[in-house]
C-alpha cells in the first residue's frame, strides 16, 4: 500500500509544480488591498482561506479528516459557485462612467490618482458580461485537486472513469466553463489523456429562482422588496462615504453618487480578483468605507436571497430535496454493498448557495439586517464575504462509522456544525430528523405558486 501512496504524492507534487503553481508575486500579501476582506460576492476565495495565498493546493488535513478513525467516506455532494468572472455589462457601464468622471474632473493631487488618469486604461468591454476569466478556471482546477486530496477514496480516478461521479451545472456559460475546469483539474491530476467532459445542464436545480413564480413576482420584480437597500443607499453612512471619496478626488459631491461609489468598490474588487493587483482604484476607499459598502451588499443578498423574505429560502426546496435524495440513495445503496454515485458536483451561483444555506438555518442572525442597524450588525453571521466568494462550496460527506452513518458538512473546505445540532458530524438520521418538517413539506410547486388573485386572466 505504501508505494502507491508515495507514487500518488509524487505525481501530485510534480503536477502541482508543472501545471498549477502560480507565481508567488501574484499572491504576495503586500499586493492585497487593505479592503480585500469586504468584497462580498465579488471577493477572492483566498481571502476566506488565507493559507492558499502561499500554497494554492494546500489542504488542512486536520479540518478534512473523518469524524473518527473508524469512519469511511461513502458519498460526497458538492454545491459550488462558479469561479472568478468578469463584471456584468451593467457594472461595466458604471465603471466606464466612473472612469470618465475621474479622468475629466478629478484633481490629480496624489500619485495613485495620477496613475489612474495617465496610465490606467479602461479595458473592460460589455461583451465580457459576466464570463469566466482564467483565474476563475484556476479556482475550479485547484479546488478539484484539493477536494481529491481531502477525499481520495471518493474523488478518485477509478470513480471518475467509471462514471460514479456526476456533474451538474447551470446553463450560464460561467458555470459550464467552471465545471469543465473542475473536470480538467482531475484530468491533469490523474494524467487522463481523454479531454472529453460530460455534464448535465439542469436549471431547475441550479437556477431554481428563475422557475419560482412567487419569488419573481414578490421579490425579483417587486420594487419594494429591497427597500432596506434603497434606504441604506440614502443613509448617513453612505453619504459620508460619498463625501470622503468626493474629497479625495476633489470633485463636487453631487457628482459622486451612490452608484459611482459602488462602481469604485467593484472596480477595486474586479482588478484584484481577476488580475491579483492592488489597483490604484483601491485608494479611493479605506476600510471604514469598505465596511459600509459590504453591509450595503449584504443587505441586498439578505433581502433578495436570504432571510429577508420567506420565499427566498423556500425557492431552494427542489435543491434541498435533491441533496437528501442523493444522500438517501447512497445510504440505501451502501446497505447492499455498492454506492453507484460516489460523488455529485453541482455548479451554480451565489444565488444558488445562499437560499439553500438560509433554508437549512445557517448564518441566521437573531436581529434582521436593516438600513438602520449597520452599527449593531458589525458582528453579524450573515456576511457574504466569508460565505460566498468566487468558487464558494458546500460539501456534504456521508460516512460509514461504527455507530452508523454520519454526515459532515463543510463550507469552503472548513467543517461547520448543523444549526442546533451539537455534534460536528452527527448521525445521518439525526440530521434527517432535524430537517423532518422541510423533508415532509417544502414543496417547490406549492411554495412558488402565485395566489389566483395575482395571476393574470388570459381569457378573451
Amino acid at each position: 500500500m505504501r508505494p502507491v501512496l508515495l507514487r500518488r504524492d509524487f505525481v501530485l507534487s510534480a503536477f502541482s509544480i508543472m501545471l498549477f503553481r502560480i507565481p508567488s508575486a501574484n499572491f504576495s500579501k503586500s499586493t492585497i488591498p487593505a479592503i480585500a476582506n469586504y468584497f462580498g460576492t465579488k471577493g477572492r476565495y483566498e481571502e476566506v482561506n488565507p493559507y492558499l495565498i502561499d500554497d494554492i493546493l494546500s489542504v488542512n488535513k486536520t479540518l478534512s479528516k473523518p469524524p473518527s478513525p473508524d469512519c469511511r467516506a461513502i458519498h460526497l455532494t458538492a454545491v459550488i459557485r462558479h469561479g472568478t468572472r468578469f463584471p456584468t455589462a451593467k457594472n461595466i457601464r458604471k465603471i466606464k462612467r466612473l472612469h470618465s468622471l475621474v479622468v475629466n474632473e478629478a484633481k490629480d493631487s496624489y500619485t495613485w490618482l495620477r496613475d489612474i488618469k495617465t496610465k490606467w486604461v479602461m479595458w473592460y468591454t460589455e461583451e465580457m458580461d459576466g464570463k469566466l476569466v482564467e483565474k476563475g478556471r484556476d479556482d475550479h482546477r485547484h479546488l478539484a485537486v484539493r477536494l481529491a486530496t481531502s477525499f481520495p477514496t471518493l474523488i478518485s480516478k477509478d470513480n471518475f472513469q467509471n462514471n460514479r461521479m456526476k456533474f451538474i451545472t447551470s446553463s450560464k456559460h460561467r458555470c459550464v466553463d467552471s465545471v469543465e475546469a473542475f473536470q480538467e483539474g482531475l484530468h491533469r491530476l490523474w494524467n487522463i489523456k481523454d479531454k472529453s467532459y460530460s455534464h448535465e445542464i439542469n436549471d431547475n436545480l441550479m437556477r431554481f429562482f428563475d422557475q419560482c413564480k412567487k419569488f419573481i413576482e414578490d421579490v425579483e420584480n417587486n420594487k419594494t422588496a429591497l427597500q432596506e437597500v434603497d434606504f441604506f443607499k440614502s443613509s448617513d453612512e453612505m453619504k459620508y462615504v460619498q463625501e470622503r471619496i468626493a474629497d479625495r478626488l476633489q470633485i463636487p459631491l453631487s457628482h459622486m453618487t451612490a452608484d459611482m461609489v459602488e462602481a469604485a468598490f467593484f472596480l477595486c474588487s474586479y482588478e484584484f480578483a481577476i488580475k491579483s493587483l492592488n489597483s490604484p482604484w483601491c485608494n479611493l476607499l479605506d476600510e471604514a468605507d469598505a465596511q459600509v459598502l459590504e453591509y450595503k451588499n449584504d443587505l441586498k443578498q439578505y433581502w433578495k436571497r436570504g432571510y429577508g423574505h420567506d420565499i427566498n429560502r423556500k425557492s431552494s426546496c427542489t435543491l434541498f430535496h435533491d441533496l437528501f435524495r442523493r444522500l438517501d440513495q447512497a445510504a440505501y445503496d451502501f446497505r447492499f454493498g455498492h454506492v453507484t454515485e460516489a460523488v455529485t458536483v453541482q455548479v451554480g451561483h451565489a444565488e444558488t448557495l445562499l437560499p439553500l444555506l438560509s433554508l437549512m438555518g445557517f448564518f441566521h442572525d437573531e436581529t434582521p439586517l436593516t438600513a438602520r442597524n449597520f452599527h449593531k450588525q458589525q458582528g453579524r453571521s450573515f456576511r457574504t464575504s466569508q460565505i460566498v466568494p468566487y468558487a464558494a462550496n458546500l460539501v456534504f460527506v456521508l460516512y460509514d462509522c461504527s455507530e452508523g452513518l454520519r454526515l459532515q458538512f463543510l463550507l469552503n473546505e472548513k467543517p461547520m456544525a448543523f444549526p442546533s445540532i451539537d455534534h460536528p458530524a452527527p448521525l445521518y438520521r439525526t440530521v434527517r430528523d432535524h430537517y423532518g418538517d422541510l423533508l415532509k413539506g417544502c414543496n417547490f410547486e406549492k411554495e412558488c405558486e402565485l395566489p389566483k388573485s395575482s395571476q393574470k386572466n388570459t381569457e378573451l
